[in-house]
């Protein structure tokens, strides 16, 4: 029997398992929302193979290790999500072909997607590769405790695949932008608006001065954008801003961009004399950059893929993950296998019921192949 046969019927055990873990609602930063995902993996994954938990300032860390032959492939998921407890007015509805809830999509649906290809080839007696499965608690929040344990493992092994949602088509990922957060902070010197303003130096206008250059270093053929979407500054209206910054979000397609971005950036000069500019900040999540070895991985998952039904073509994304990580230590990294859904950490975020059995088949079909190197 082939996975997608073995799975369509077991559909109704596998919605089951999807709402016990999405009613286990776990922000970022709750640590006892993370504590009971974690727990809920450790109880699922662990028949599998040795299970270590870690903790971290963000949450619990979980690593199981599982024997199989040919390659060393490394599974990244995560279990926090974007959603405060009690967003959802219902934090498991099925409504239609669609199941709804807290991180649905982004990304506990695809922890379930996981459990559920380790149990059916281990019941049709198919392979898998040397596993070692990585469940991190602080994605969305920049995975500042799980990088070093995502890069260690990373090193270990051969590939690595990130069980994130797929493109809004389905597609799955094979490029995403380099993120980065930068502040930059005038420093001028406060004065008496009304009686000597004269004697100040205004940060406010510093910055206006300085945005202008900061959206000059966008060069959109080559998909590089910076956003100063924060500003703060100043401290009442009769006094002139002794300090205002404004926070800035990057994004590159290659490192090449995210180092003239740096350049450029730390660079800047006042304008206004007796003025001074400080900058904090850099890239946080270097770009995933599609190489020969990342392509061939792709072409593999995309015939598995049309095996089961699905037509998966290469997705480019703005957005990172902890792929971006893997893929810049030029480990070959494929993302975007999770479940097919929409409204990623929005309140209708939701899984497409009916193809939950495939999306399971298709990473059935790529454990089985990666066991035979």
């Amino acid at each position: 029997m082939k996975p997608l046969e073995h799975l369509q019927p077991q559909l109704p055990a596998i919605l089951k398992d999807l709402e016990a873990i999405v009613t286990l609602e776990a922000p970022s930063y709750d640590l006892a929302g993370l504590d009971r995902v974690a727990r809920w993996i450790a109880q699922h994954f662990s028949p599998f193979g040795p299970l270590e938990r870690e903790e971290t300032p963000n949450g619990p860390l979980l690593r199981v290790s599982l024997q199989g032959s040919g390659r060393k492939v490394l599974v990244l998921c995560h279990f926090d999500t974007v959603h405060p407890v009690g967003a959802f007015k219902e934090p498991w509805k099925v409504e239609g072909d669609r199941a709804y809830g807290p991180g649905i999509y982004d990304m506990k649906g695809n922890i379930v997607q996981l459990l559920w290809a380790l149990r059916t080839n281990q019941a049709l007696g198919l392979g898998r590769p040397q596993l070692e499965l990585l469940f991190t608690p602080d994605e969305e929040v920049g995975s500042m405790a799980s990088r070093p344990a995502i890069e260690s493992a990373a090193l270990r092994s051969d590939l690595v695949l990130v069980l994130e949602a797929p493109m809004g088509n389905g597609d799955l990922k094979v490029a995403r932008k380099g993120v980065g957060q930068y502040r930059l902070t005038a420093h001028g010197k406060p004065a008496h608006q009304g009686v000597e303003p004269e004697k100040g130096i205004n940060a406010i206008v510093e910055l206006a001065h300085q945005i202008p250059k900061i959206v000059a270093m966008q060069d959109w053929d080559k998909g590089t954008t910076l956003g100063p979407n924060v500003i703060k500054g100043g401290t009442t209206s009769n006094v002139v801003a002794a300090l205002a910054t404004v926070d800035i979000d990057v994004r590159v397609w290659t490192m090449a961009e995210a180092e003239r971005v740096e350049r450029e950036i730390r660079a800047l000069q006042p304008v206004l004399p007796g003025a001074t500019l400080s900058v904090e900040g850099g890239l946080n999540r270097p770009p995933m950059e599609p190489t020969p070895a990342s392509t061939k991985l792709f072409e593999m998952a995309q015939r598995i893929g049309a095996e089961v039904g699905l037509q998966l073509g290469p997705g480019r994304v703005g957005g990172g993950s902890d792929g971006n990580f893997t893929a810049a230590l030029g480990i070959p990294t494929l993302d975007g296998l999770g479940l097919f859904g929409e409204a990623a950490h929005q309140l209708t975020e939701n899984v497409y019921i009916p193809q939950i059995p495939a999306r399971i088949a298709l990473l059935c079909g790529i454990l089985d192949e990666l066991s035979r190197g």
